[in-house]
């Protein structure tokens, strides 16, 4: 079924044993689709995703002001404002389902928005899973960051494509360095109950579906099997 709340639509199925929140840009309903598919091949019992669109990828994702690292756009730093809007829109997307206060949330995103997943976690604890795949962690200042934070969730799956690293861009070759700092940050962290570190196949711009999806599924069974 599909409805929409406030513009944003929401994936779902009655009594819903998982709340996914999938952060997304508003020319991605593609990727959207098929990662619900790539979902539902899987694991389609209780399904149910909020997907929520931010217009300024580069502004309303990034944790704080930085300068271009591509192009001419830098990064407007208003994640806060972002996530304090997503999680009144949880609320209300909780009461019109009904959903009892603990349901096992599930934040994730692809690029920077499974950075901005991973930030959010950082700020609080509404969330029970993080599904980062293939995450900008060479963003500027991001490993200073979280080597000296402490991140509230249960379960954070990161992942990265093999090749992503093999670029000329100075600071977005550093990937897979950074992600590797991040998943050892978190092995060491006594607050979460477990993590994995995956490499895929290919570029940053190959499958982003099926490795959100993937992401997803990953948390969800970790949620299940507890």
């Amino acid at each position: 079924m599909h409805v929409f709340i406030e513009k944003y639509p929401l994936f779902y199925n009655e009594n819903p044993s998982s709340l996914l929140v999938n952060i997304c840009g508003t020319d991605e309903i593609d990727i959207i689709d098929n990662t619900i598919k790539s979902l539902g091949q899987q694991w389609d019992d209780g399904l149910c995703m909020l997907c929520y669109t931010v217009a300024n990828w580069n502004d309303d994702l990034s944790p704080w002001h930085a300068d271009p690292v591509w192009g001419n756009e830098a990064f407007g730093g208003n994640a806060e404002q972002t996530l304090n809007d997503l999680l009144s829109l949880i609320r209300k997307a909780k009461d019109y389902l009904g959903c009892s206060d603990s349901i096992p949330i599930i934040i994730g995103g692809y690029s920077l928005a499974g950075l901005f997943a991973l930030w959010s976690a950082y700020q609080t604890d509404v969330f029970s899973g993080v599904a980062s795949a293939s995450p900008s962690v060479w963003f500027p200042g991001w490993t200073e960051y979280s080597s000296s934070h402490i991140i509230h969730t249960d379960y954070v799956y990161l992942s990265l494509g093999d090749k992503e690293a093999k670029t000329r861009n100075q600071v977005m070759s550093t990937v897979r360095k950074c992600i590797e700092k991040e998943y050892n940050h978190l092995i060491s962290s006594e607050t979460i109950k477990n993590t994995i570190l995956e490499f895929n196949p290919g570029n940053h711009f190959q499958d982003p579906d099926k490795r959100l999806a993937k992401a997803f599924l990953w948390n969800i069974n970790q949620i299940l099997n507890s």
